[in-house]
């Protein structure tokens, strides 16, 4: 039978073996103890130009996400927070294309700061871990908690109609292709067989749904020259993962800020696997109505 082992809380802070480096070693080793999702390591200690050195900068494995992430021993400050907004600001700007998320983690995230680092969350990607060391008989451990998540944004047009771009479907008819276009309409029909109200609104950026008059967004659509790309408006799992990997369909990428798959869609895909398209569509719409 298991002796039973009773943890030990250990501060790193002032800690005569266990630093900030070893922790940055720790994270750097498998960035996915810190629960954000399957990341890679891009950079530790990358300088950045008048302002002092990044920790961790780690990307999504899957998609061209990628998190500046800012260490702390012991309980956050004002420094910390100001130095996490700075490198992640840095680094939006330095490459665009990628998509930013702020990370600050430390050992105590006081209420008092995370009631400051809330107030930014609504004007910037930023997420909050506090940290654990404990000490079980000759070992030690760390337990990573989020405490603040970042704030999903819609889609822009479903709160913000006065301000998206519509087009027609003329536009599109354009831009894409005839035949991608006619597949659009097949993947709709499957979309109007549990929802035979809505219609397709032709916006200049993508193809969403419109129902009694506004915005519906659980799917949208990009139709380009060669395919569709399909946008189900979905959590992101293994189930799910695991049916488009096994369909052979083709994920461009999971986008956490817009939390929706993003899939690549030919007509073969569409005709060989349509009930898997019809099962994405459903649940899409069962989580929005839910």
């Amino acid at each position: 039978m298991s002796t039973f082992t009773p943890p030990k809380r250990i501060s790193l802070k002032n800690h005569p073996v266990y630093s900030e480096n070893w922790v940055q070693d720790i994270i750097a080793a498998d960035p996915a103890i810190l629960g954000l999702g399957d990341l890679v390591l891009r950079d530790r200690e990358r300088i950045q130009t008048r302002a002092g050195r990044l920790d961790l900068l780690l990307q999504d494995r899957d998609s061209y996400k990628r998190y500046e992430v800012e260490l702390q021993l012991g309980p956050t400050d004002e420094a910390h927070i100001i130095r996490t907004i700075e490198y992640w600001d840095i680094e939006r700007k330095r490459y665009p294309q990628y998509e930013h998320c702020a990370v600050l983690v430390a050992e105590d995230i006081t209420s008092r700061f995370l009631n400051v680092v809330s107030l930014f969350n609504g004007s910037l990607p930023i997420i909050a871990v506090q940290m654990q060391a404990f000490e079980v008989g000759d070992h030690i451990t760390l337990v990573f908690t989020k405490v603040l998540d970042e704030m999903q944004r819609g889609l822009v047009d479903e709160d913000e109609d006065a301000i998206s771009a519509p087009t027609d479907r003329s536009y599109w008819e354009e831009k894409a292709a005839k035949k991608t276009i006619a597949l659009m309409d097949r993947m709709f029909e499957v979309v109007r067989e549990g929802d035979p109200n809505c219609e397709l609104k032709y916006n200049k950026f993508y193809i969403g749904l419109l129902k009694d008059g506004r915005a519906n967004n659980y799917v949208a659509f990009r139709p380009k020259k060669s395919f569709v790309v399909f946008e189900p408006k979905l959590p992101r799992s293994d189930e799910v993962d695991a049916m488009l990997d096994t369909a052979g369909v083709e994920t461009l990428e999971y986008s956490t800020r817009w939390a929706n798959y993003r899939i690549r869609v030919i007509d073969k895909d569409f005709k060989e696997h349509e009930d898997l398209f019809r099962h994405l569509i459903n649940e899409a719409r069962n989580q929005r109505e839910g």
